[in-house]
């Protein structure tokens, strides 16, 4: 075996190995060449500063600013495309420190929140059926719309308090999102997530609102919901000329025209579906809006019965 061993060394041919070794070295050295020329005519400068802003803002990449994320947005900084004050989630103070680091003025942007176009909890809506499965308000809505005798109103399943990363939305007791003012990003997550497209991110000045989304009209918009807007016009004649429209059985507001200091439009909705929020979100119904005292959930609805068999008290 020894002897073997010996024979099959010496027929290894050493020029080959050194050929080898040689020709990989010119393949590194070539690659190694091309990288050196490509690193000099296709580099690209990138201002420092980006990497500063960046580190100073809140990496929560939620693009309340409208950019997809932090880093995006410090670039649109350093080049002078925004403000700092656009970044609604940093403080106070961090939005000074980027504006001092950056030599700009910080701007003056108007805080937007979430709001939700529905007030129909389920002690003052109907249901139409039980619901059983994935507890979900998409997978809901997709077996005939969901179980709310309301076609527009929120199915109340937490789809946007599960997908909300800053935890500003919780699901109350009547199975309606409330959302904290003061946590609220504006990230938009969940106006993208509900399948009824309740959500929208609208300015603070927006005090008032109609928190409804019911397209039916009079007698018929309460049969399922003791909140709906039902088209009645009040607030359309109470309100400055040209703040509020009645369209398609629904009030919409003009916020173009909102110079509106006190709550004049809400005062005589019968059923509350336009209401005022104040600075920290509050909830605030006019003086001849229906006083909801039930607490218990409606019962659910059978064969589609008409209101008259399901009259509930009420005061006012």
């Amino acid at each position: 075996m020894a002897a073997l061993a010996s024979q099959c060394m010496e027929q290894v041919d050493y020029s080959l190995i050194a050929s080898a070794v040689v020709f990989m070295a010119a393949l590194g050295i070539l690659l190694a060449s091309f990288l050196v020329v490509a690193n000099k005519y296709l580099w690209v400068y990138e201002d420092p500063r980006i990497g500063d802003v960046e580190a100073m803002l809140p990496a929560t990449n939620c693009g309340a600013c409208g950019q997809a994320g932090c880093r995006l947005f410090a670039e649109t900084l350093v080049s002078g495309g925004a403000a700092p004050s656009e970044c609604t989630v940093s403080s106070s103070e961090a939005i000074e420190d980027i504006a001092d680091y950056l030599g700009v003025d910080a701007g003056d942007t108007e805080r937007r929140l979430a709001y939700l176009a529905c007030a129909g909890g389920r002690h003052v809506a109907y249901m139409r059926s039980y619901y059983s499965g994935l507890e979900s308000c998409r997978a809901a809505a997709l077996v005939a719309g969901g179980p709310k005798g309301c076609n527009w109103g929120c199915i109340g399943l937490g789809d946007c308090e599960d997908v909300c990363s800053f935890d500003a939305i919780r699901m109350n007791s009547q199975g309606l999102p409330v959302v904290t003012a003061d946590i609220c990003t504006a990230c938009g997550d969940c106006v993208d997530i509900c399948p009824k497209n309740l959500f929208s991110i609208q300015p603070v000045s927006h005090r008032l609102w109609v928190a409804c989304a019911n397209l039916l009209a009079n007698d018929e918009a309460e049969v399922d919901c003791e909140v709906a807007c039902n088209a009645c016009g009040r607030c359309a004649m109470d309100s400055p000329e040209g703040l509020i429209d009645i369209r398609n059985n629904l009030a919409v507001i003009d916020y173009a025209k909102n110079g509106l200091t006190s709550p004049v439009a809400i005062e005589r909705c019968p059923t509350g579906a336009i209401v005022w929020l104040d600075e920290i979100n509050n909830v605030r119904k006019g003086a001849k809006a229906r006083k909801i005292i039930r607490s218990k959930s409606l019962p659910v609805r059978q064969n589609n019965k008409k209101r008259s068999q399901f009259k509930t008290t009420r005061i006012g």
